[in-house]
């Protein structure tokens, strides 16, 4: 779940401090007495000018990473951005439920792990561009305008982590297809009931309970990032014939403008 910009994990060490409404309260309170500034515009004016700034300083830098993606990030994306990154408190991500059933390691190094994921509802788009990264960018940020709002309960939806991408090989796995799917975990308080998506590319879907082999890796995620970590972990594995051959997931944890994102390859056990 990345975008030509996929800005999950907030504001990049060094860009510009973002000034929020509470802040604006804050001065306000420091000065009960002044309705106005020097130069004669209200404290409501002030806030919506800074908002302004501030929407253009989130779109101008994701439209700056968007084009290190080949993608362009339109400005019909300036509101969904800043409410993402207004509301990306790593305090209040979801991360998604699951079982640990066993831990492989070697060493002191952690190879990988065994999990149990439960049956569960997402959010997915498909995408075919020409390459990965292009992929997944657009998708998230259609997945983005969904979560901000654009939805049937009118509510922003909050983040959950990872988001996940399925990703195809051919037989051989020796080179992945174009065709991928982008996916966001419903969170558990929407799971009964989702809100209805208004894009109709995004699809809700039930997931069936799943068993995954887990390995983390650092990096950029591209073509032949995940076919070597595929291969990596299918030379780990016991029993890599336990698992589906051709079908893979990608989960990211971290922004995926950073140079080191967190990530993880996911074998699918066969039901």
């Amino acid at each position: 779940m990345e975008t030509g910009g996929c800005r999950m994990g907030g504001a990049e060490p060094g860009a510009p401090a973002m000034v929020t409404l509470e802040d604006l309260d804050g001065m306000a309170e420091e000065s009960p007495d002044s309705a106005y500034h020097s130069n004669g515009s209200s404290l409501e004016e002030e806030a919506e000018r800074m908002e302004d700034e501030e929407q253009e300083r989130l779109l101008s830098y994701w439209q700056n990473v968007g084009r290190g993606h080949q993608v362009d990030v339109p400005r019909d994306m300036a509101e969904p951005i800043q409410q993402l990154t207004r509301n990306n408190n790593p305090q209040e991500r979801q991360t998604i439920p699951f079982t640990l059933i066993q831990r492989k390691e070697k060493l002191g190094e952690l190879l990988y792990e065994k999990r149990q994921y439960g049956k569960a509802k997402w959010a997915c788009i498909k995408m075919k561009e020409k390459q990965y990264e292009q992929s997944i960018c657009l998708g998230f940020m259609k997945l983005m305008r969904y979560i901000c709002e654009q939805n049937s309960s009118g509510l922003y939806l909050g983040i959950t982590i990872p988001i996940v991408t399925i990703v195809h090989t051919n037989e051989s796995q020796s080179e992945m297809t174009q065709s991928v799917t982008v996916a966001y975990y419903l969170p558990e308080m929407l799971q009964d009931e989702p809100p209805h998506p208004f894009d109709s590319d995004i699809i809700i879907e039930e997931w069936p309970s799943t068993i995954v082999y887990s390995r983390s890796f650092r990096g950029i995620t591209n073509e032949d990032s995940i076919m070597r970590e595929i291969n990596l972990l299918a030379e780990i594995l016991e029993s890599p014939e336990l698992c589906l051959q051709d079908t893979f997931i990608i989960a990211g944890y971290t922004n995926p403008a950073a140079a080191n994102r967190h990530n993880e390859i996911w074998f699918l056990q066969r039901p």
